[in-house]
């Protein structure tokens, strides 16, 4: 299934996507000699900082309403309308970067074999994204909501993938990486909006699951799971996302040396 992306929505209500992507930047530290790859480039703001750093970088995205956005806020950077699992580009990248997208990528080992391709011998792979139990609380009460309404949606699995360090590691390492740092984390994320902030989420990120579904009964499967997840998560003035995080730093491993 392909999600459909709101570039106002996500650089107005969820600008902490790619404002938290900024330490992981710092992680890459390009280098003004270097080529670099984006994968998953939004609306390109990360993309926009890296270029400042590095001789060039290209975007890529799935979205075309994303890249399209991308290319009218920064001309002067190369934005590609491609999928990570099959770009074909002529050149070979010393580094291959992304913030905040392989979990939408249930196609991992597809997506890792390609990324492995367009890096240099030595190459960084420097990425960052939803680890294992990343919004549980959100997506389960969502889960239970649909269930109970005897209503069909598309299977988690088949659009999140959330490893836990060990499985990431695995596949980087079945197909020709050294993996250098796995780190799994908790970052409870404040949603912008004040109140509307969970149902903002929701509209961005989980939209999917309403495929066949009512506006009528999307919008009270969705005040149901408000107020279930209330006490838990409203503090007052604003949700708080049950993130989890998972950081991998890797490099491409000459295999005529092993």
């Amino acid at each position: 299934m392909k999600f459909d992306w709101n570039p106002d929505l996500y650089d107005n209500k969820h600008d902490f996507v790619f404002k938290y992507g900024e330490e992981i930047v710092k992680l890459l530290n390009p280098q003004k000699s270097e080529t670099i790859l984006d994968i998953g480039c939004g609306t390109g703001e990360l993309t926009k900082k890296i270029s400042e750093l590095c001789e060039k970088v290209i975007g890529i995205d799935n979205s075309k309403e994303m890249v399209d956005t991308a290319q009218k806020k920064y001309p002067e950077i190369s934005f590609i309308h491609t999928d990570a699992k099959d770009y074909q580009l002529d050149e070979r990248f010393d580094a291959i970067f992304s913030n905040a997208v392989l979990h939408w990528i249930p196609q991992a080992d597809i997506m890792i074999r390609n990324a492995k391709q367009h890096l240099k011998v030595g190459g960084r792979y420097v990425v960052e994204f939803g680890g294992k139990g990343c919004n549980y609380s959100i997506i389960s009460t969502l889960k239970e909501q649909l269930d109970k309404e005897e209503i069909n949606y598309p299977s988690i699995e088949s659009m999140l993938y959330y490893p836990s360090i060990s499985q990431y590691s695995s596949l980087l390492e079945n197909n020709g990486f050294e993996v250098n740092l796995a780190l799994l984390f908790d970052r409870p994320t404040e949603l912008k909006g004040g109140l509307n902030g969970l149902s903002d989420f929701i509209e961005m990120f989980l939209n999917w699951l309403f495929k066949s579904v009512s506006d009528i009964d999307k919008a009270t499967i969705i005040k149901k799971t408000i107020d279930i997840l209330k006490p838990q998560t409203f503090n007052g003035k604003s949700w708080i996302a049950d993130y989890r995080r998972i950081r991998i730093v890797a490099h491409k491993k000459n295999e005529l040396n092993e």
